[in-house]
């Protein structure tokens, strides 16, 4: 989807696209960019499945694509890429869901082969996004050498993301939409990692879903919010909001809803049918100065 930003508004938020041929923008303290990769070819695709230690990955994983957001005094670093979330999947190792036999018999790539389905080839992933903080520091003049560390500290909290104040009629001075894998296995449904950004001039806000649909079986939606408002103190405040849901379509079918794949092809608009396995709100405070 592409956004036309109006430059007034921009300058009006104190913000400024980034240069160097690359999408995002600077806005109160924040560096806040996308990039838009191919699907990994064979050979680097290979050296995947050495790193992560499995012969199975996504039919599609855009190993090039990232969201990468960084508050520059502090270091602080949220970015999301496909190989830490497939990491995650990797570390998890839910048990396969299990399918009719007729399904089984359609992920074989060949009628004579045996499948045998010994791993969870939904990719499901518990990945939240990745985080580091990373610190400059002058060296000989003006060399500067980049620290990084994973030490961010999160706590949990009764606090929500104001939803109330994302719904403003606030100018959108960035949106994007990254895809980091998907896999359609094997026309029996689609298993989706994405994340969304956009930021107004009163804060950022970015949903990091999860979609899974093994048709006949299986739907579960794993959704990370982050949301961050700038306030005047320059140390902002993010709250991170996770909601993982799961519901077979037989349990689904028996609460009256419809039972073809065909009626959850949007998650958005069947999230709320979904009962929630795990909800949890936690809270960082960025120090910048």
């Amino acid at each position: 989807m592409a956004l036309e930003v109006d430059e007034k508004d921009l300058k009006a938020a104190g913000a400024e696209q980034l240069g160097d041929g690359r999408r995002g923008l600077r806005i109160r303290g924040w560096e806040i960019a996308s990039h838009k990769g191919f699907i990994l070819n064979s050979s680097t695709l290979q050296q995947w499945e050495q790193k992560l230690q499995t012969s199975h990955l996504p039919e599609m994983v855009f190993g090039d694509s990232s969201l990468v957001l960084k508050h520059i005094k502090s270091g602080t670093k949220i970015h999301f890429n496909a190989f830490d979330a497939l990491t995650g999947w990797k570390h998890e190792a839910l048990p396969p869901v299990e399918v009719p036999a007729a399904a089984k018999w359609k992920f074989r790539s060949k009628p004579s082969q045996q499948v045998i389905l010994d791993y969870d080839y939904t990719f499901t992933t518990p990945y939240c996004g990745s985080e580091t903080i990373e610190l400059e520091s002058e060296k000989n003049g003006s060399d500067k050498i980049s620290e990084t560390s994973s030490s961010l500290c999160w706590e949990d909290c009764k606090e929500q993301i104001d939803v109330v104040s994302l719904a403003s009629k606030e100018p959108i001075l960035f949106y994007d939409e990254v895809v980091l894998y998907e896999d359609e296995l094997a026309d029996n449904g689609v298993s989706l990692l994405t994340v969304k950004v956009r930021v107004m001039p009163s804060c950022w806000f970015l949903l990091l879903r999860f979609w899974l649909r093994v048709d006949g079986v299986l739907m579960r939606l794993r959704d990370t919010r982050v949301h961050c408002i700038f306030g005047d103190s320059g140390n902002p405040v993010i709250l991170r909001e996770s909601c993982w849901r799961e519901a077979t379509f037989q349990s689904t079918s028996a609460k009256g809803y419809p039972s073809d794949s065909a009626a959850y092809s949007d998650p958005s608009n069947i999230s709320q049918r979904l009962p929630v396995i795990l909800h949890k709100t936690q809270k960082l405070r960025v120090h910048g100065n």
